[in-house]
């Protein structure tokens, strides 16, 4: 990439048919509805793409056929987390000789007993950069139960050639960002926020430059973010407001299954199929996203019409 990522880079579903089986051509279609929502970049194989239930085998597969059908269109981010240093580095080799644009990793963890000292996940992250050309965007997520202290950022930033991203979704992420920011200078060529969106409001004030959420409505995200760095910020907080019923019922009540359900409703996949132990929505939780979604009219809820 000649120059830094910007905008909204959300993270694409991985579609099944309705047994549980990979669902290919839909997995086309989410590519090709996402860059008619005018994203600047997508992210595969991350946590909202389910990437915990799906085999070595199914996650090469999907990276081909994502990065193929993309064909050079929008940077493609590929998620490559794993707990092995010796697995991150061959996922990292294998998505940049597809044409990966990024590579997105989270530290290294396997439950609460199993966290490496802070020097283990910077000789992660050293080893995948080592490895590979690309940027790599550091995930940072309560979901890993792993802390990454500022001051670690910033080494893995300043001493780590390829690290330069940055996807900061803890509690307080805003006040993160922006310790982030001050402390790593030019190093930190793209702070951005996650959670949905959320926080983007707050996130955009302590100086990140984008938004990685799910792929369900960026084309309504986007213009928080563009009109925000354009100097907008009125226009920007009145996005936020008209996107944030929907945000937060997403982020509250749904998780990765809203994106999938807007999807099959409007024929961009087959069905919204998420595989055990993750369970459906509730009825009632599906009819107020749909609601809320269709209050929007999503470019997403009439793709496949």
């Amino acid at each position: 990439m000649k120059t830094p990522l910007t905008g909204i880079l959300p993270v694409a579903p991985t579609p099944f048919n309705a047994d549980g089986t990979l669902d290919v051509p839909g997995m086309r279609n989410v590519i090709d509805c996402l860059i008619d929502q005018g994203v600047d970049a997508i992210c595969i194989l991350a946590n909202y793409s389910e990437q915990m239930v799906l085999s070595d085998e199914e996650r090469a597969l999907m990276t081909r056929v994502s990065l193929e059908h993309c064909a050079g269109r929008v940077p493609v981010i590929v998620t490559i987390s794993h707990f092995s240093t010796d697995i991150v580095v061959k996922r990292a080799i294998e998505a940049q000789a597809l044409g990966a644009s990024m590579v997105m990793m989270m530290p290294p963890y396997h439950g609460v007993g199993m966290v490496p000292a802070p020097d283990t996940i910077f000789e992660h992250f050293a080893a995948a950069s080592d490895a590979i050309s690309i940027p790599i965007m550091i995930q940072d997520a309560p979901l890993s139960g792993v802390t990454l202290p500022v001051p670690l950022l910033v080494k893995m930033a300043q001493e780590i050639e390829n690290v330069s991203y940055f996807k900061i979704e803890t509690p307080f992420a805003a006040d993160k960002l922006a310790a982030l920011i001050a402390a790593g200078g030019d190093h930190i060529v793209g702070p951005f926020d996650g959670e949905e969106a959320v926080t983007l409001l707050a996130d955009l004030d302590a100086g990140c430059t984008g938004t990685m959420t799910s792929g369900m409505f960026p084309e309504m995200i986007r213009p928080i973010v563009t009109e925000y760095l354009a100097g907008n910020h009125d226009a920007a907080l009145a996005q936020w407001k008209l996107c944030m019923p929907l945000i937060n019922h997403e982020n509250r009540q749904c998780g990765l299954r809203a994106c999938k359900t807007v999807y099959a409703a409007g024929g961009v996949i087959g069905s919204d199929y998420v595989r055990h132990p993750l369970k459906p929505m509730s009825q009632r939780t599906k009819d107020r996203l749909l609601q809320l979604a269709g209050d929007l009219d999503l470019i997403a809820l009439r793709w496949g019409k």
